[in-house]
């Protein structure tokens, strides 16, 4: 290719430093209560989403991607899976390179980006593996690596030779079919396997006709699908997918399209795959080969045209992208199809991992919501995880973040990009109170650049939290530093663009939050003022030392949004959980320094500010549980800086 009811909660497996499992009994006594999952395609088997799509005439399309050579570049392209991620692809699939150490542990190999994938960014995914340069036993260890991971789908390939010609594999495999056949010996039908399909003939095969029985082997062998080589006209793949149903080949084809985006990338990928570009191509690109806009405009049209024809056959369910690890040409070819989904329906109110231990999960606290690959990463080897209700949470057992710079946790800003949005120089507390209010109000800071990542949020505002900005920057310039917040909702259509999320028809309740870092001074006005608004509020303040203050009842947590269903029970997806907030806290002051305050020189002034900040202010979160009502939380902060402002009774 190229290339059941709870009583007494439940309990989370509690992890030792080495990784491993030391609190065997926790999945096998929890008896959560179970809610059915709201999204099918989160417990659907990819094969199974494929039979839905086709059976209900809905197409789809899928993306593929190469791993990055550097470490920088593996954080870009996490950053573009979560972009390409919100078009609505059905799956990704990340090559194999047998060069580039693909199923090591490195940031770069193809065995960690497709885990990220799954885990980190909620993509289904296939990893590409080839039986160049492997034995049977190291292809076996990669395929027991995939399974731990939670990677359920296998691309099966022969691969490449590294050199001009292939030589035999001593001890492993020569075809794909002897790699279809083996995975299917040692692991039955745990994978869903794909196969590649040449519609004009793999470039060794005696013939185009020897090539398709060579196809129908690697399919009998128990492959589920197939993934065809890019062609450049569409009657080419459509008379391979007659010519396969010919023969007996009944399971999907999908076709592999390559949208042309430079003269050089095509002369390359043509070299790669023994192709030969149709004349009449040739004699558009040649005159503007060097105009790259104008042969990726040549590309995205081409692109569309031939795909409209092999969407308006009827033979073909789905589309393929090759996107060479770029975004622009790609999406526009899949809006210009109608493909693209340019608000897909959130299935939760936060950004699921597919991996398939996970794939009942449904209840999370609030404090990642910003941070879901953070939160991911640190419950990566619970047993089990909240399905209904969060229950008691005594020891949930999250794992310590102790590498704040993991290729998915770091920022997508490079350190200068940082330092021009959060300030070259800090000269007092207020400067902070500054950068806070420009991201809040996307406004450009003193230098002239705009604010557009906190270390707790590396995305711009959410469209939710833009209801609430008026309000968010007039607190942020007093030293309410916010870090989240949620408006209150009741009972908006879960169709609803902004707050809405889960299945149609539904109905969505939120409760009002509001996080956020302030000094002791605020606490103590604080404090007093919260007395007068209890029960009404539930609050929790703690610092870095853990001193911590709370009225939240025995420690229990507080469902801050749900949703109403048709044909279901009640779905409590976020909650504000007082223990959980006690992990949350350490992350939180981290970030303070490992994200900001590292950016400058050990004991400069701008250092010592985000240190102060870090050592003295408190982590405060507010909940209004009258939802009904607005929010009183606004006032509460109000009568804070009332008490504050208000002059020093006199001395008796």
């Amino acid at each position: 290719m190229v290339n059941q009811r709870l009583d007494t909660g439940w309990q989370a497996c509690k992890s030792d430093s080495s990784g491993g499992s030391n609190s065997g009994e926790s999945s096998k006594e929890s008896s959560r209560c179970s809610t059915p999952v709201l999204d099918a395609d989160r417990t659907d088997r990819l094969r199974d989403k494929m039979r839905r799509r086709i059976e209900s005439g809905d197409r789809w399309f899928s993306l593929e991607f190469f791993p990055p050579r550097t470490a920088g570049g593996a954080v870009n392209l996490i950053a573009r899976f979560d972009r390409m991620g919100s078009g609505g692809p059905l799956f990704i699939d990340i090559t194999w390179h047998p060069a580039g150490d693909p199923g090591s542990d490195k940031e770069t190999s193809s065995m960690m980006i497709a885990s990220t994938a799954i885990n980190y960014c909620g993509l289904e995914s296939i990893l590409h593996l080839t039986c160049c340069n492997q034995t049977k036993e190291k292809i076996t260890a990669h395929l027991n690596k995939a399974k731990r991971l939670g990677l359920k789908n296998i691309m099966a390939l022969r691969g490449d030779p590294i050199g001009a010609d292939w030589e035999e594999e001593e001890g492993g495999f020569n075809y794909a079919t002897d790699l279809v056949k083996h995975i299917r010996h040692e692991f039955d039908d745990y994978f869903d396997i794909c196969v590649a399909g040449y519609p004009t003939g793999h470039p060794e095969a005696e013939s185009y006709e020897e090539d398709l029985k060579h196809l129908k082997e690697k399919v009998d062998a128990g492959a589920h699908f197939i993934v065809t080589q890019l062609f450049f006209r569409a009657e080419t793949f459509l008379k391979f997918v007659k010519d396969c149903r010919a023969i007996g080949i009944t399971c999907p084809i999908l076709p592999g399209i390559f949208p042309i985006q430079g003269y050089h990338s095509l002369r390359q990928l043509v070299k790669l795959s023994k192709l030969e570009v149709p004349e009449e191509i040739m004699q558009v690109i040649e005159p503007i080969k060097d105009n790259d806009d104008a042969i990726r405009n040549y590309g995205i049209h081409h692109a569309v045209e031939m795909c409209k024809v092999l969407l308006a056959s009827g033979d073909v369910p789905g589309l393929h992208i090759y996107t060479l690890n770029r975004e622009v040409a790609t999406i526009e070819v899949l809006r210009q199809l109608g493909l693209w989904a340019e608000d897909p329906r959130r299935p939760l109110p936060w950004a699921v991992s597919a991996h398939p231990k996970r794939k009942v999960e449904d209840v999370r606290p609030i404090f990642w919501a910003s941070r879901p690959k953070s939160y991911i990463y640190r419950t990566q080897d619970w047993d089990d995880f909240p399905n209904g209700r969060w229950g008691n949470s005594s020891s949930p057992a999250f794992g310590e973040l102790t590498d704040y710079y993991l290729f998915y946790l770091k920022s997508k800003s490079p350190k200068e990009a940082l330092l021009k949005m959060w300030g070259e120089e800090l000269t007092r507390e207020e400067s902070v109170y500054e950068v806070f209010t420009n991201y809040i109000t996307s406004q450009v800071n003193q230098s002239g650049h705009k604010v557009r990542c906190l270390p707790w949020n590396d995305d711009p505002l959410a469209p939710e939290t833009n209801m609430l900005k008026e309000k968010l920057e007039k607190v942020n310039r007093r030293g309410v530093l916010t870090i989240n917040s949620q408006p209150n909702i009741n009972g908006k259509p879960s169709s609803d663009p902004i707050v809405g999320w889960g299945p149609p028809g539904g109905y969505v309740f939120q409760k009002a939050y509001l996080e956020f870092f302030t000094s002791s001074e605020n606490v103590s006005a604080l404090l007093k003022v919260l007395k007068k608004y209890e029960p009404r509020v539930n609050y929790h303040i703690v610092n870095v030392q853990g001193k911590n203050i709370t009225n939240a009842h025995d420690m229990q947590p507080n469902a801050v949004t749900w949703g109403i269903f048709p044909g279901r029970e009640i779905i409590q997806p976020t909650v504000v959980d007082p223990v959980s907030f006690m992990y949350w806290k350490d992350e939180a002051f981290a970030l303070w320094i490992e994200q900001w305050g590292k950016l400058y020189e050990e004991e400069s002034p701008s250092r010592m500010i985000i240190q102060y900040i870090h050592d003295n202010y408190f982590l405060v979160n507010l909940v209004d549980n009258d939802f009904p009502l607005n929010s009183c939380l606004w006032q509460v902060i109000d009568d804070m800086f009332e008490l504050l402002d208000a002059p020093p009774e006199p001395l008796e």
